[in-house]
């Protein structure tokens, strides 16, 4: 149970910090490869616009479970808590849809990928590994968007109790 708490409160966060720290230390060789040794890497510039890539669908899930997606807050502070709450909902309810409206074509991505067979030029990786992340990075959104709709509805209930007290 530990674990499951854990992956929930920090599975995209240390993901993508470990994902940057990659990005930068590759960076870095490559940097220090083509300046001081005089020999330029092939393969750095490709796994880290792979790592870019990666980082770019798991913030999507990040972002959403921190709430800090772009949305317009100022006419829904002016309503009562009940409301709020509601219109928080209905969007995340929104979103859920988009999202799962979004899945089949990420997975047609994926097949394609998969089908092709294509390898990445300079390291040779099956690029399923990397057009997969689209799929990924869209099921994590979709549960931080139910978790946070559950919560809105959990607060909405608050609300209600209150009122009716």
């Amino acid at each position: 149970m530990k674990i499951l708490n854990w992956l929930d409160e920090h599975l995209e966060e240390a993901l993508l910090c470990v994902m940057l720290m990659a990005i930068t230390v590759i960076m870095g060789i490559q940097v220090f490869s083509r300046y001081v040794l005089s020999n330029s890497l092939s393969w750095s510039e490709e796994i880290t616009r792979y790592l870019f890539i990666w980082s770019a669908f798991l913030s999507l899930s990040y972002c959403t479970k921190k709430k800090i997606n772009i949305r317009v807050d100022q006419f829904t502070t002016l309503l009562p808590d009940k409301y709020e709450y509601v219109l928080k909902a209905v969007g995340d309810g929104v979103c859920v849809v988009l999202f799962i409206y979004l899945l089949p074509f990420a997975f047609t991505y994926l097949t394609q990928a998969v089908n092709s067979g294509q390898l990445s030029p300079a390291c040779g990786i099956p690029m399923y590994f990397i057009q997969v992340s689209p799929l990924v990075g869209f099921v994590l959104v979709i549960f931080r968007f139910l978790q946070r709709f559950y919560g809105e509805i959990k607060k909405l209930s608050r609300a209600n109790r209150k009122g009716e007290n």
